[in-house]
């Protein structure tokens, strides 16, 4: 079982900063293999759309609509992976959710990719 809680979304203006924090809890934390934390979003009318992921071991993929500007990163011991998002745009306005897959990260990650999630967390980006 994993539970993942975001904080951190709001509201800014574009060219604006935000970052993103995914808390996570493992109840079964002894297991040492690999895994991989993401952040996904979503719009309406539009299918979950994968941004970032990182594995448990540092490596990490991003959607070629957020290279250099997003970073997706671990801390806490691992037990926390942020998303920092530099140069926002509105087209970047979605809610943002994290998920977890309880193996090593897919080369081209979908929504199916992933057995947990959190509750989202908005981000409104205006011109």
């Amino acid at each position: 079982q994993v539970q993942l809680v975001e904080s951190g979304g709001g509201s800014v203006q574009a060219g604006g900063s935000l970052r993103l924090i995914c808390a996570v809890t493992r109840y079964d934390d002894g297991y040492a293999g690999d895994l991989c934390l993401g952040w996904f979003r979503h719009t309406p009318g539009k299918e979950r759309e994968a941004v970032a992921q990182i594995s448990r071991f540092g490596a990490t993929t991003y959607a070629d609509s957020v290279k250099g500007r997003f970073t997706i990163s671990q801390f806490n011991a691992k037990n926390s992976v942020s998303l920092q998002m530099n140069s926002l745009k509105p087209e970047d306005t979605a809610m943002y959710y994290c998920a977890y897959r309880p193996t090593s990260c897919a080369p081209r990650p979908t929504a199916l990719h992933f057995t947990y999630w959190g509750q989202g967390t908005q981000v409104t980006v205006s011109s």
